[in-house]
């Protein structure tokens, strides 16, 4: 990765102009030089000139997936550290990021220093404790088994509700949905 004397490189990438902006600012103060991409293509544009020290990803840019672009950053290199970043978080698109090759997954909204603690690797105390008895709500367990279906049928709509067993159409209102927050 760079030189120890110069700020660390990294590339944001979120097609949400103000949200983009404003994390970038905060990651500007905090000592990082900061290149943001709005679409998949100015990524890949700017990787193949520059290879970021860190990277956060939007899970999706556009119609787009950012998984795709954290493939074809590890692909370049496995010294880039890659978090993605989404607000539509589940525990499939969560582990299929990690194979793809960003050391952590966040949730929007994320605190900048949650966010610069996952890209360093940094330890933090987490400020909330999660109580371990909790179970998910029945609507988060159907959504996450929706997604990981979804996941595994590479985002066809037609074979995932094939393999659910359940009309194409309601899929289709089911995933238009934010997910259900426990």
């Amino acid at each position: 990765m760079g030189n120890k004397l110069a700020k660390p490189t990294l590339l944001l990438v979120d097609d949400d102009k103000i949200f983009g902006d404003v994390l970038s600012v905060a990651l500007a103060k905090r000592d990082f030089s900061v290149e943001v991409a709005r679409t998949t293509d100015e990524a890949i544009d700017s990787i193949s000139v520059n290879i970021p020290d860190y990277a956060i990803i939007d899970l999706r840019i556009g119609e787009r997936s950012g998984l795709t672009l954290v493939e074809h950053l590890h692909k370049q290199t496995n010294e880039t550290r890659t978090v993605v970043l989404t607000g539509y978080g589940s525990i499939a698109t969560a582990v299929e990021a990690i194979k793809k090759g960003a050391q952590q997954y966040l949730t929007k909204p994320a605190a900048v220093d949650d966010i610069i603690a996952a890209l360093t690797g940094e330890k933090r105390r987490p400020e909330k404790t999660l109580d371990s008895t909790r179970r998910p709500s029945v609507k988060r367990l159907e959504w996450e088994h929706i997604q990981s279906v979804l996941n595994e049928h590479n985002g066809n709509i037609s074979a995932t509700a094939r393999a659910l067993g359940m009309h194409r159409r309601t899929l289709q209102r089911k995933l238009q949905k934010y997910p259900v927050r426990d």
